[in-house]
Formats: structure tokens, C-alpha cells, sequence
């Protein structure tokens, strides 16, 4: 009888605990969903929502349109551009070469006879996925496909810093990857994928840089509507869909495709802690890993909580506040205090800026009078990022007078004299950007862009005296 009350007891405390657990993820998912719909509403979201907990999806929702016409509306098999996110694929393609004793992370590039320079004699293939090779970037010269990323490795003798003694996120690493991929192996980038990872987890809806029209297929976009240009660059870029980019964490979180040590060896960068490697941002106190990734005005965030066993998924064809989102749909199901994103004052002021910028200036102090609780007024970086889109698009009188009211509304903000002090230093108003500068270097003494930028420009008015 004693035996039967106590499996009573226990059995009644299991199911208790059982009906508490379903509230609270009743409760988190209510939350996501108001917190999501609003974001739409206020159009600060267009994309795709995936989260799973204890390796259950407790919430997916698609949000918007595929692209600028707004005729065709999202749904978990439309297929996204992820950026960055996609360097998983050859990172983790290493691995399994690794694992399969046909390369070692300590090989020289030279090793695989690629026709480049005598710098290749000390980078090895461990300085790759990690960024930590020096090699010299392919970015800055635009290449729009593998032969003209080749011309530019192959004609640049110098290295930007020894192998393993400094960190630059680029892409020339990435490249060299996929080549190395190829020579081992004797068959494209996209084949070893498509043979080695896509298939054997089933990724159904996962292609390699799909043409306009492609089955599910989306297009990113601005906030005008307007569509983005296509994308010419080098090759190996995978799109997919979520519930696929769901499919390749679940695999990297069980070791379905390289063993956990090999997981942990791409998690941490040796060379970089604080900057992350092959798969984002790992930060190992909080058992977290982090890894978005941008292209155009495409936008994916994907947070994998190894301790809680948490993973967010947001993927977006409309760059807006996706990297916001996703940090606070973690801090919700933490149970932590959060906030519903406000209206965009940038979004709302950004057409005129570039009509008139005194109409836009004083647009934005009329909002403030009558809106202010309802728009991002307490964000220092709307009205940043409006000033660097003027400054990029040749707008520089026009980005000066945002970048100064900026400063008027955040004195004490570092970053906004810092941006200004950018902004006069393009239009060659040299004193003026050593004043921001320096204010910005009183109220933040250690942004050494600040100081290195005030000796670039004391060089600078020497030479003219």
C-alpha cells in the first residue's frame, strides 16, 4: 500500500510538472506570435519564423510576400539566399574530408598545387575556416565569378599578416575552401554537397543558386518595393528553405554528418575567440551558438542553445530587424524582460531624406511631437543607418545634417560623432572630423578607429603644410 501511494505521488508530481511545462510553451508561443504578427504589422518583418525546443518545433510561421509584387505569399517551402550561413556547407565539408583521412587541418594550401603565389606555403588549411590566413581579400575587387577571384589571389604576392597571428572575416578563405574541396575530391563543390550532406539529410528543397522563376524561389527587396539585383559573385552559394536550414542544425547539434570533436574544432576559432569561425559566434559561458548572415536584402539569424535546447530560425527577403528578432524570441522563451520592436522613424523618413533633407529633419521632429512613444526615437542607429545610406549613395551634405541631428539627440553616444566625424572626412572637412573624432574618443577611450583615424588625418594636413 505504501509502495502504491509513493508511484502515486510520483506519477501525479510527473504529470503536474508535464501540465506547468505545456503552459509555459503555450504561453512563450503566444507571446512569439503577438510579438511576430506586431513586427509584420509594423513593417519590421517579412520572412520566415521557425523555433524548437527540447528538439520539438513548438512554433512556424511565415510572414509577407516572396517578392516586391506582393502577389505570392510566404510559406515554409519559399527558398532564401542565408549569406554567410551557407559557409557552413564547405566548412563542414572539410571536416568530413578530415574525418575521412583524405586531408588534416595542418596542410598547406601549396600542398594541393593551385597555381598561387609562395604565400601559400604558410597557410594552412586550420587558417582557413578560421579567417586567420592573411590571405589577401577578394571583396574589395568585386569579383562576379570564380575565374576573376582566381586572377586576384594568383597576382597578389603579399599577405596582409602572418598565418594565425591576427582575424579577417572575407571571403577568399571561403573560396579556397571550396577549391581545396574540389582537388581532393575530383568533382565540384556542388556535387560533394549535394552527395555528401544535402541527400543524406534529406534537405528535399535545398538548391544551389537558383534562377529567377525557380520553384519557390524568392526575391529580396527593399521597403520601397523595389527588387535587388541579382547576385554575381563567386560560386557554391546553397538556398534553402527552413524547415531544411532546421534539418542542418538538428544534423550539427547530433553529429549525424562529423563527430562532435569536429563540431567543437569549427564551433571555436583558436585564433579569434571573441570573433567566431566557420559556424558564427560561439559563446561557450552561455553554451550558445550564433550565425547570421546577409546578402543584399536578404537576412537570416539562426540562435542553436545548446543548454536549453533552443533553436530560432528567422530567414528574411527584406533586410529589417531580423538580428533584433531573433535575440528577443530568445529572451522571451529565457523568460527574460522584452520588447516589442517599435515603428522604424529610418523607414519613416528615409524616402524624403533623399528628396529633401530639411522636409525629412523636420518630418522627423513632428513624429517626435505627436509619435513618440509609438516610434524607435530611443534608438541611436536608425537614424545612423540613414546616414551612412545618404553618405553611400554620394548624399554627403545631406548625411552631414542627419549624422548631426543624430548628435543632438545622443550627446553622450561615442558612435554618433564617430559616424560624423566619417561623414566630414568624405567631404574633406578635415578639422571638423578630428573634433568629432576626438569627442568621440573622450567618450569611448577605446575606439581605435577613432585614433587611428585622427592620425590618418594629422598625416593628412601635414603633408598639405
Amino acid at each position: 500500500m505504501k509502495n502504491t501511494i509513493i508511484l502515486f505521488l510520483f506519477l501525479f508530481s510527473i504529470n503536474a510538472f508535464s501540465q506547468k511545462s505545456d503552459k509555459i510553451i503555450l504561453f512563450n508561443i503566444n507571446q512569439i506570435d503577438s510579438l511576430m504578427a506586431t513586427s509584420y504589422e509594423r513593417g519590421l518583418f517579412n520572412g520566415n519564423v521557425l523555433i524548437s525546443k527540447n528538439d520539438k518545433i513548438i512554433y512556424q510561421k511565415s510572414f509577407g510576400f516572396t517578392d516586391q509584387t506582393k502577389q505570392t505569399a510566404l510559406q515554409d517551402k519559399s527558398i532564401f539566399n542565408i549569406g554567410s550561413i551557407a559557409k557552413e556547407f564547405n566548412a563542414v565539408s572539410i571536416m568530413i574530408l578530415v574525418e575521412r583521412g583524405l586531408i588534416t587541418l595542418d596542410d598547406k594550401v601549396s600542398k594541393f598545387n593551385l597555381g598561387l603565389p609562395k604565400w601559400s606555403d604558410k597557410v594552412s588549411i586550420r587558417h582557413l575556416i578560421n579567417y586567420a590566413s592573411g590571405i589577401p581579400p577578394i571583396e574589395r575587387l568585386k569579383p562576379e565569378n570564380d575565374a576573376e577571384a582566381w586572377n586576384i589571389l594568383r597576382s597578389n604576392d603579399s599577405l596582409l599578416f602572418e598565418p594565425g597571428t591576427n582575424y579577417r572575416y572575407d571571403n577568399s578563405n571561403v573560396f579556397l575552401q571550396r577549391r581545396i574541396i574540389e582537388k581532393v575530391t575530383g568533382i565540384t563543390f556542388e556535387e560533394f554537397v549535394i552527395q555528401n550532406i544535402v541527400k543524406p539529410l534529406k534537405m528535399t528543397n535545398s538548391v544551389f543558386e537558383p534562377k529567377l522563376g525557380y520553384k519557390n524561389r524568392t526575391s529580396c527587396y527593399d521597403m520601397d518595393y523595389v527588387q535587388c539585383p541579382e547576385l554575381k559573385f563567386i560560386s557554391g552559394w546553397l538556398w534553402v528553405d527552413i524547415n531544411d536550414l532546421y534539418k542542418w542544425i538538428e544534423a550539427m547539434n547530433s553529429n549525424r554528418l562529423i563527430s562532435k570533436a569536429s563540431f567543437q574544432t569549427l564551433l571555436k576559432n583558436p585564433y579569434a575567440v571573441d570573433e567566431g569561425g566557420s559556424l558564427g559566434r560561439y559563446f561557450e559561458k552561455e553554451e550558445l551558438q550564433r550565425h547570421n548572415g546577409v546578402s543584399y536584402k536578404f537576412e537570416s539569424i539562426f540562435i542553436n542553445d545548446f543548454k536549453n535546447n533552443i533553436t530560432i530560425i528567422i530567414l528574411s527577403n527584406n533586410l529589417n530587424r531580423v538580428w533584433d528578432l531573433g535575440h528577443i524570441i530568445h529572451d522571451l522563451m529565457l523568460g527574460k524582460d522584452y520588447k516589442i520592436p517599435k515603428k522604424s522613424i529610418y523607414q519613416a523618413i528615409r524616402k524624403e531624406s533623399f528628396i529633401d533633407i530639411n522636409k525629412a529633419i523636420g518630418a522627423y521632429y513632428s513624429l517626435k511631437k505627436i509619435s513618440e512613444k509609438e516610434y524607435s526615437f530611443d534608438n541611436s542607429s536608425e537614424l545612423n543607418k540613414l546616414g551612412y545610406e545618404l553618405l553611400r549613395s554620394g548624399n554627403i551634405d545631406s548625411a552631414i545634417k542627419i549624422f548631426s541631428l543624430n548628435v543632438s539627440e545622443f550627446p553622450g553616444s561615442a558612435n554618433t560623432y564617430d559616424s560624423r566625424g566619417e561623414a566630414y572626412f568624405n567631404k574633406k572637412e578635415y578639422q571638423l572630423s578630428i573634433n568629432d573624432y576626438q569627442k568621440s574618443l573622450e567618450l569611448d577611450p577605446t575606439n581605435h578607429n577613432a585614433e587611428e583615424m585622427i592620425l590618418k588625418i594629422n598625416q593628412i594636413l601635414s603633408s598639405k603644410n
